[in-house]
């Protein structure tokens, strides 16, 4: 372990063996590494946003066993927002300060191409600062199989639309085994990573995120993370201004969904992780503890081990509170200043390509 931490103290990049061997060292020793190079990269920082999720529809042609949000067309408790429904959230969502609409939905196969751009291009049109963050990668991969669209056209049509950066959701695990438990017939691992590549290739961001804490093992998480890190490199390399902004690890929810007997996620072990995404992806600038799915506190915690960033306000959250996460409400700026400045450090909040506001 000595030439491990000899290693990251170097700055070398690590491999395969080396990332997972991470896991093997204590959480205080792992901590301080990852907090140092936190504090080489962002100082005592911590990001935050002032957004407003807008999730469309619940109802899904999937069926993941991990998911507590989606219903089906005879479940009593689906939706599906109208377009005047989501106007105003994004109208309630400008007036009460905020910089960005995040815009996720489920699979709902119901909703033409023409009604989701034409949402886009609306909210764009009316309140040309908001900045839209929409569709991920499993979304764009469903809509392309379902309308017979290229992910390029899609894309085409994205950009066009108005959307300016794409969330990270659907990654789950890449591991294309525990994914055939998870989520058979979700966009492949191989697809997601493409879908984020051609957005790279237009000069957009994205984000990237992790599904953890449920069937995978610690070297799922590893992979993961590396492959994360290999398409990284590629997008950087085109110097176009197109690349991964943050990685994401979600806490899995335990509750309301298909997967029986999950022990939840301990403390230490989502720590460790925080920490060890800090050091191997040394190309991905930012590492977000997302509190919907941690806990506040426990994101608070985590920029200690090498987190920067605790997510926004969110405004009202459907997909992870449905699952046990208690996100429903979100949070006042207020809460986050008062907690990340009595911990030592320096709140800044940020837009969502991470320019910093105030």
């Amino acid at each position: 372990m000595k030439n491990l931490v000899e290693k990251i103290k170097n700055k070398k990049r690590l491999n395969y063996d080396e990332s997972l061997g991470l896991y093997e060292l204590d959480l205080y020793t792992l901590g301080a590494l990852a907090n140092e190079r936190r504090v080489e990269l962002h100082g005592n920082k911590v990001f935050y946003n002032l957004n407003r999720h807008i999730n469309p529809s619940n109802l899904c042609a999937d069926t993941c066993k991990f998911c507590a949000f989606s219903a089906h067309r005879k479940n009593e408790n689906s939706y599906t927002l109208s377009f005047d429904e989501i106007m105003q959230i994004a109208q309630n969502a400008q007036e009460g300060g905020a910089d960005e609409v995040h815009i996720v939905s489920a699979h709902n196969p119901f909703i033409k191409p023409d009604e989701t751009f034409g949402i886009f291009r609306a909210i764009k049109e009316k309140f040309p600062s908001l900045h839209i963050k929409a569709m991920t990668a499993a979304e764009i991969d469903f809509m392309s199989r379902k309308f017979n669209l290229s992910y390029e056209q899609v894309i085409e049509r994205m950009c066009e639309s108005g959307v300016d950066s794409m969330p990270g959701g659907g990654a789950e695990i890449f591991d294309e085994s525990v994914r055939e438990q998870l989520c058979a017939g979700k966009v492949s691992s191989e697809n997601w990573l493409k879908i984020h590549s051609l957005w790279h290739q237009k000069g957009r961001q994205s984000n990237a995120t992790m599904l953890f804490g449920h069937i995978e093992s610690r070297a799922n998480r590893i992979d993961h993370m590396l492959r994360l890190r290999g398409l990284q490199d590629e997008s950087l390399g085109r110097n176009n201004g197109g690349k991964f902004n943050a990685f994401i690890p979600l806490v899995y929810q335990t509750q309301n969904n298909y997967l029986e007997g999950i022990t939840p996620l301990s403390s230490e072990e989502y720590l460790k992780t925080i920490a060890i995404a800090r050091l191997v992806l040394d190309n991905i600038a930012h590492i977000k503890a997302y509190w919907a799915t941690s806990t506040l506190g426990l994101a608070m915690v985590a920029q200690d081990f090498g987190s920067d960033d605790i997510d926004g306000t969110i405004g009202h959250e459907r997909i992870q509170s449905a699952a046990g996460a208690k996100s429903k409400t979100g949070k006042e700026q207020s809460e986050f200043i008062e907690l990340i400045e009595t911990s030592g450090k320096r709140a800044v909040r940020r837009d969502s390509l991470y320019n910093e506001i105030a």
